[in-house]
């Protein structure tokens, strides 16, 4: 999946346009919710070298929010890293140079976009013997 596609994916499936929130960078892209405006994705373009892999020249990347016994053994996989500038327990790196696929990646955009969702409040218990 390449950064257009996936710039399009996302706006399909959710409706979330791009956000350039780093002045001096206006390749990076975060992906928010428009109600909490949480993150559940960002795009960045970085160096291989960076996620320790010897290869010369950048990579298009992104990061999602992710279950940490689903991070472990993804980060094992061709395609997935440790997450790059964010909580590497809670966060994924997923390379966007066709080494993930694409079943993975939008799978993960779901779990990250649940993830980041507002949560419904619990109600408080109300005793049986006192009316509402």
């Amino acid at each position: 999946m390449t950064l257009e596609e996936l710039t399009t994916w996302i706006f399909d499936e959710y409706s979330v346009e791009p956000d350039h929130p780093f002045p001096m960078d206006d390749i990076s892209c975060v992906f928010r919710h428009a109600d909490n405006r949480k993150w559940f994705a960002i795009t960045m373009n970085i160096p291989y070298r960076t996620l320790g892999i010897p290869r010369n020249g950048n990579v298009d990347v992104l990061n999602v929010k992710c279950d940490p016994f689903v991070a472990g053994p993804l980060r094992e996989k061709p395609g997935f890293r440790p997450a790059y500038h964010m909580n590497k327990d809670k966060w994924i790196t997923i390379l966007l140079d066709g080494s993930a696929p694409k079943e993975d990646i939008t799978a993960l955009l779901a779990m990250s976009w649940q993830m980041t969702a507002v949560k419904e409040r619990k109600r408080k218990h109300v005793p049986a013997d006192e009316e509402i």
